[in-house]
C-alpha cells in the first residue's frame, strides 16, 4: 500500500517546518515511499514558501479557507496512493508511526480508517494529566459506539489514516463543515463501509495551544457536544470557531 501525508496549513509558518522535518525523518526511518501533500490555506504568511523548501513535497494551494477545504483538495490532489494520512501543520509525527499504521492495515484488510490520541507537548503536566482523563472517556465512548451501538466510532482530527477507495466509496469530505465535527463525521461514514479503530498505540505529537488559550475543559467540551451531535444529529452543533496561532518565529 501506498501513503500519502495530507496536511493542511494556514498561517503555520511557525511550526510547518518542524513538522515537515518529522514527516521526513519518519518516511526515511520506515524505508517506504511515501507522498507529501501541503495544502497552502489562503496564507498570508511564509507556509507555502518553507513547505515548498522541502524536496519532495508537493504544496497545493487552496483559496477557500478552512480546514474541511484544505482536507479536501489535499485529498483530490493524493491520486494513485492507497493510504491518505490526515496530520495537521503542528503536529510533529513521532518515532514509529508509520509502522504502527502499515502493522495495522495488513493486519485487518476490513479495517478502512485508523487513529489514536495526541500527546501535547507544549502543555503543562496537570494539563496533560486532564487530557489524559478526557482520552479515557474517549476510549469507552468508542467502544460503546462501534461495538454496542454500532453508531460510529472516534476519530482524531490530525492524526488519522484512512484508505482512499473508502473515502471515495462514502463520497468524500462534506464542505459544510468548517471546523467542529469533522474527524466525527469520518468515523461515522467510513464506519458504515468497514472498521474504523481508534488505538492508543497510535499517538501524534501536537501543540495544546488551542486547549491552553481556551481551557481544558472548555475545548474539551465543544469537541464533546459536536461529537455527539455528528453522530446522532448528522451535523455539528457549532459553527464558529476562532484561528489560533503562536507567535512568528
Amino acid at each position: 500500500m501506498k501513503l500519502a501525508f495530507v496536511i493542511p496549513a494556514y498561517n503555520e509558518e511557525a511550526l510547518i517546518g518542524k513538522c515537515l522535518v518529522s514527516v521526513v525523518q519518519e518516511i526515511k526511518r520506515c524505508g517506504v515511499d511515501a507522498g507529501v501533500i501541503v495544502v497552502n490555506n489562503a496564507s498570508t504568511d511564509r507556509t507555502g514558501e518553507i513547505a515548498r523548501s522541502f524536496p519532495g513535497v508537493t504544496v497545493v494551494d487552496e483559496p477557500k479557507k478552512g480546514l474541511v477545504n484544505a482536507r479536501d483538495a489535499g485529498f483530490a490532489a493524493s491520486e494513485g496512493y492507497d493510504l491518505i494520512a490526515n496530520i495537521d501543520s503542528d503536529t510533529m509525527v513521532p518515532p514509529g508511526w508509520l509502522t504502527t499504521v502499515f502493522d495495522e492495515f495488513n493486519r485487518d484488510p476490513k479495517l478502512v480508517c485508523l487513529s489514536g490520541p495526541y500527546i501535547y507537548y507544549d502543555m503543562s503536566p496537570w494539563s496533560r494529566f486532564l487530557v489524559g482523563m478526557f482520552y479515557g472517556l474517549t476510549w469507552l465512548i468508542y467502544v460503546i459506539n462501534r461495538f454496542v451501538l454500532r453508531v460510529g466510532s472516534v476519530v482524531q482530527g490530525g492524526n488519522f489514516v484512512f484508505k482512499r477507495a473508502a473515502w471515495q466509496q462514502v463520497g468524500g469530505y462534506d464542505r459544510s463543515i468548517d471546523f467542529f465535527g469533522e474527524d466525527t463525521d469520518v468515523a461515522v461514514r467510513l464506519s458504515k463501509v468497514g472498521g474504523v479503530k481508534w488505538t492508543f498505540a497510535l499517538k501524534m505529537k501536537t501543540s495544546g495551544r488551542r486547549l491552553e488559550k481556551e481551557g481544558v475543559f472548555r475545548t474539551a467540551g465543544t469537541y464533546t457536544l459536536n461529537f455527539f451531535w455528528v453522530t446522532f444529529r448528522g451535523k455539528p452543533a457549532t459553527k464558529s470557531y476562532t484561528d489560533i496561532r503562536p507567535d512568528k518565529p
